[in-house]
């Protein structure tokens, strides 16, 4: 910023030079006219219009540095505005510096919209990085702490220690800016220890070297994630037990009232073998049910072979004998995968479409096609379509009475454990489902 004291100064040595440089431009007529006034013989009256005219000089020579001067002035309060970061000010245009003065506006007119679009960004920015749960921070060039996002203050327990301005060392995180840019390891923080996700960066500001720090608590993100698969575990191991033990619960209690009876009623044979026949038909779905989790749980690694597509697509159609299926044959096409575990998931697939397709005697179509690097069999039926839920990828997740919930998830389990994909949508060419199963060419 410019001292005021010095910034008049210069305007009043401007004033000066501008009134000086009009007296030299009228030097040379004065000089002449006292030469001719010398050189006269009859100057005795003459000298009444000589002194007029050098007053109108001096008259119009201030008229000329006031308006030399005050556009002058103007554009030096505009440009003094602009520097001090007010960009309301404008000036008039209509003045010897006009065009000057216009180009003046218009910049403080950008300068005003770029300085608000400015502070959007950086309202949006601080609210972004009041609202990451990693820990951003940015260290200067000697590797001190400039700025830490509201995550960071809790890692660090800023309320206790206040971290700006301390250095890197003296916050215990020199090492993490050293090494590979992005990696996971164990580290022990004030407030917190566990596996942490690491990623450094340089960074330039101002013409000047930095560092940005981004810590990612991954072990808290892991546990919430294991927490939360242990709570849909439990909501549908709860809710399947339950509906098994409800009714053994019931005819247990109604055959033990019935035992108790003096004497026996004649028909007390047909209700006990009812009775055991309902409590063992519970048992069984019960042991299905777990048993359809155990084969999630100990799904092995995929033993990965060359397989052919169209022959195990064929193999797996017909497998299935409630409905014909329509195979489509495509080009040739090989994959790297387990054979039986394809096999699987190609049989889920088509007994999954039969279900559907069953109640109104509808059709299934088979086919295989090469997209991109990829390797893609379809199932589609004209059936009802997909159910309109998210879960259908869910494990123990049906739509159907006596569903188990695993054929899907299952499916899905062994597409990923190639690489690969399953995607379950309705057809848009006509009514029913379509299902896609995809693996990488090698």
């Amino acid at each position: 910023m410019l001292d005021p004291a010095r910034q008049s100064g210069r305007m009043a040595r401007f004033e000066r030079r501008v009134l000086i440089g009009g007296l030299l431009v009228a030097l040379p007529a004065w000089l002449a006219i006292m030469a001719l006034l010398i050189a006269s013989s009859h100057v005795g009256w003459l000298w009444v219009p000589v002194a007029v005219a050098f007053a109108l000089t001096l008259l119009l020579l201030h008229w000329h540095q006031r308006h030399v001067a005050y556009p002058v002035y103007t554009l030096s309060g505009l440009l003094e505005a602009l520097r001090e970061g007010d960009y309301s000010l404008r000036g008039a245009c209509n003045g010897a510096l006009g065009e000057t003065v216009y180009d003046v506006n218009a910049l403080a007119e950008k300068l005003k919209r770029e300085r608000l679009q400015f502070e959007e960004s950086t309202y949006l920015l601080r609210k972004a990085l009041a609202a990451l749960d990693s820990a951003v921070l940015v260290f200067d060039a000697g590797q001190r702490l400039r700025l830490l996002n509201p995550a960071a203050r809790r890692l660090l327990d800023d309320a206790r220690r206040p971290a700006l301005d301390l250095s890197a060392g003296e916050l215990g995180l020199a090492a993490l800016l050293e090494g590979p840019a992005s990696r996971v390891l164990t580290y022990e923080f004030p407030q917190r220890s566990g596996r942490f996700e690491i990623r450094h960066a340089p960074l330039w500001r101002s013409g000047k070297s930095g560092w940005l720090l981004v810590i990612n608590d991954v072990g808290r993100v892991l546990r919430e994630e294991e927490r939360q698969a242990w709570q849909r575990l439990l909501r549908v191991l709860g809710h399947e037990v339950n509906n098994s033990l409800a009714p053994i619960q019931s005819i247990t209690g109604t055959l033990a009232t019935l035992l108790a009876r003096e004497p026996l009623p004649n028909d007390w044979r047909d209700d006990f073998k009812s009775g055991l026949g309902i409590i063992g038909h519970r048992a069984e779905a019960l042991t299905r049910f777990l048993s359809g989790y155990g084969q999630l749980a100990r799904l092995p690694p995929p033993q990965r072979q060359r397989v052919d597509i169209a022959e195990l697509a064929s193999k797996a159609a017909k497998l299935e004998q409630r409905l014909p299926i329509r195979i489509e044959p495509g080009e040739p096409l090989f994959a790297s995968a387990d054979p039986d575990q394809l096999e699987q998931a190609l049989i889920n697939l088509l007994r999954n479409a039969v279900e559907a397709v069953l109640p109104n005697h509808g059709g299934i179509s088979l086919r295989w096609y090469r997209e991109a690097s990829r390797a893609i069999i379809e199932v589609a039926d004209n059936g009802l379509g997909p159910p309109s839920s998210d879960n259908l990828f869910v494990p123990f997740f049906t739509t159907k009475p006596n569903g188990t919930g695993i054929g899907l998830a299952l499916t899905r389990q062994i597409a990923e454990a190639h690489d690969g994909g399953v995607t379950l949508v309705a057809r848009t060419d006509a009514p029913g489902a379509v299902a896609q199963l995809w693996l990488p060419l090698p």
